[in-house]
């Protein structure tokens, strides 16, 4: 019986894996430009870096994979990238050396959730977080980052979203607000929401169930409750993202799906053709108790994180040609089994060169080869024959032009980096 993949999960195929690998440099290359660095944090961790008293979303409650090891430590399969990377600031101790440490990452995470498109149980994240103050100036910066990311990757209508939920003052003044509205309608909402009006009623706005209900569209909004120092320190970041000339729709809804969340919060949109009512790629903002409640000092930071599968899709779905399939260089096509031995050296001098070489390892006849060697859309063939070989030459055809020429074995490493060049 044919074992097949866990529910959830997905296989990237041979014809597949160079959009995943282009994707993956254009993110490299663009947060360079930021000065960002990488840190790789284990997909596992203890489950309290996950399961804090202060974090009840549902991601946390409901949709992590936990497990005890064979010591019967109790860990997670990690659901988001930012607090193993603040795991990881406070443990080695990063804020010692540098004031601001800037750093992304790109890897698997794990939800238990309903696999639909472009949403999986283990789906991959690409994030950035900048930790170690409180600034407007940074909120904006990674704002734009986010933003200028989008773009350049070649999407379309790219929108910024954003909203402040206030510093720990305003946030209290808010959730007290948000319990005394819904306690009229608490019966008409779902049983999460029931016990999230005393534990933490912003989770009620995030409600899948209820997302539609009146009451949740009538609620306040956090703007209502900012007090003046969240008030400015949010219209200071405006200020900033107006300076880089960067459009925004303040969306006084706007809360995310994380409890660690304060002050500014962001989604990024992109116009895309039958994404309808889907089209948030990405989002962050900032959190101010998260490396305390991890063991760190009070410092502050900000992130954002993007799904990849959705930026495939995205991209996909524009049309966009944001990356180019590796073709062959070379294919060498063997007359007899008598000159593989010599094709192994051709082929080895051609990789030495910086060229993409191959041959046929499965003893197919010519036609086989030949067959094997245009189906991978080989530029040239490089024919060794035995009357050739007697005479220290190999056949190289163009398989554009179908011109064909004798060449020096010698000469062959030469003759094919001349040809490509041009």
């Amino acid at each position: 019986m044919a074992i097949n993949k866990v529910k959830g999960t997905y296989d990237v195929l041979p014809n597949e894996s160079y959009l995943w690998q282009a994707l993956e440099q254009k993110i490299r290359d663009i947060l360079g430009l930021y000065n960002m660095k990488e840190m790789r944090t284990p997909i596992m961790e203890y489950s309290d870096v996950f399961h804090r008293h202060t974090e009840l979303s549902d991601m946390v409650i409901k949709e992590t994979y936990n497990f005890d090891d064979r010591s019967e430590r109790k860990l997670t399969l990690r659901p988001e990238g930012t607090a193993g990377i603040i795991r990881s600031y406070v443990e080695n101790k990063l804020y010692v050396s540098q004031e601001l440490e800037k750093v992304y990452y790109i890897g698997p995470n794990f939800r238990y959730e309903r696999p639909q498109k472009g949403r999986y149980r283990q789906f991959y994240q690409f994030g950035v977080e900048a930790i170690g103050t409180i600034n407007p100036a940074l909120d904006a910066e990674m704002i734009i980052l986010a933003y200028d990311f989008i773009k350049r990757i070649g999407l379309k209508g790219v929108r910024v979203r954003i909203n402040s939920l206030g510093d720990e003052a305003s946030r209290v003044s808010y959730q007290e607000a948000l319990r005394n509205y819904f306690l009229p309608h608490i019966d008409e909402l779902c049983d999460d929401c029931k016990l999230r009006l005393n534990k933490n009623p912003l989770r009620i706005l995030d409600c899948k169930v209820d997302q539609k209900h009146q009451a949740i569209k009538n609620a306040p909004t956090p703007q209502d409750f900012l007090n003046i120092e969240s008030r400015i320190y949010f219209k200071q970041v405006l200020e900033h993202l107006n300076a880089a000339k960067i459009s925004y729709e303040i969306a006084p809804k706007l809360v995310r799906g994380l409890d660690y969340y304060s002050h500014t919060v962001f989604e990024i949109e992109a116009d895309i053709e039958g994404f309808g009512a889907q089209n948030v790629l990405g989002g962050g903002g900032r959190y101010q108790n998260l490396v305390s409640e991890l063991g760190g000092p009070d410092l502050g930071g900000i992130g954002f994180a993007f799904g990849m599968e959705r930026l495939l899709l995205a991209l996909e779905a524009e049309n966009v040609d944001f990356a180019q399939e590796k073709t062959l260089d070379a294919f060498v096509i063997v007359i007899n089994d008598e000159l593989k031995t010599t094709a192994t050296s051709i082929l080895y001098e051609l990789r030495l060169a910086g060229l993409i070489a191959d041959m046929n390892f499965t003893q197919k006849g010519f036609k086989g080869q030949l067959k094997q060697a245009l189906r991978s859309n080989s530029k040239y063939l490089v024919i060794l024959g035995e009357d050739e070989y007697q005479k220290g030459l190999v056949a190289i055809k163009d398989t554009k032009t179908e011109i064909q020429e004798e060449v020096l074995i010698p000469k062959i490493k030469k003759y094919l980096l001349e040809k490509l060049e041009k």
